[in-house]
């Protein structure tokens, strides 16, 4: 298989951790979404990351879409996530919560990038809307008892909310002090101290 994105996307990053924590092959392709768009267009018409391309040539899109194939080649009964239930439902909701957070911020990012001028109170609004996402996330965390809501070590629930935590906290740190979400802050740290976590990392690199 490979995978297509830079690990700098909280979207690649997930499913590079999930691959890695299920053991399965693959060869990564740090393609840029707008310097490299050209190299993947064959496989993803969007030139959107991440995009796994299956060992049948199949291109996969969309990190949700990819996470359930993964899952479902790993096996259900071991998948990073309960396979159903309210259990399920709530692990989610809490991925819907910090992938449409770090949705709401990269297209932020993108208007702020290349627009010239944006109309304050869109800019506001999207300033709260990311602000707002952090909170719900800190708060999940503070009330949850344990290091992981998936069990002993990480779900893709926890994975996914510590890759938009590290993103947010790398692109926007002129707008978001980490100490104002610190069981969030916390929550990241301990993923971040994993060695799967320090293997499938990179640095922001900013678009240009």
């Amino acid at each position: 298989m490979q995978l297509i994105g830079q690990f700098d996307s909280p979207f690649v990053r997930r499913v590079g951790i999930a691959l890695k924590l299920y053991a399965l092959p693959f060869e990564h392709l740090p393609f840029s979404t707008f310097g490299e768009g050209d190299r993947f267009v064959q496989h993803n018409p969007l030139r959107r990351v991440p995009t796994l391309v299956l060992d049948d040539g199949t291109a996969l899109v969309d990190s949700a879409a990819i996470l359930d194939h993964l899952d479902e080649a790993h096996g259900r009964d071991r998948a990073l996530i309960p396979a159903t239930g309210a259990d399920r439902r709530a692990a989610l909701q809490r991925i819907a919560l910090a992938t449409g957070t770090a949705d709401k911020a990269v297209s932020f990012f993108y208007a702020r990038l290349f627009s010239q001028s944006l109309d304050p109170a869109f800019s506001q609004r999207c300033e709260d809307q990311i602000r707002a996402g952090l909170a719900a996330l800190d708060a999940l965390c503070a009330a949850r008892p344990g290091d992981w809501w998936h069990g002993q070590g990480p779900g893709h629930d926890d994975v996914a909310v510590a890759c938009v935590t590290r993103f947010l906290f790398d692109a926007y740190s002129h707008l978001i002090n980490p100490g104002d979400y610190p069981a969030l802050a916390a929550h990241s740290a301990r993923a971040e101290a994993l060695s799967v976590f320090r293997e499938i990392s990179q640095p922001f690199i900013p678009p240009s």
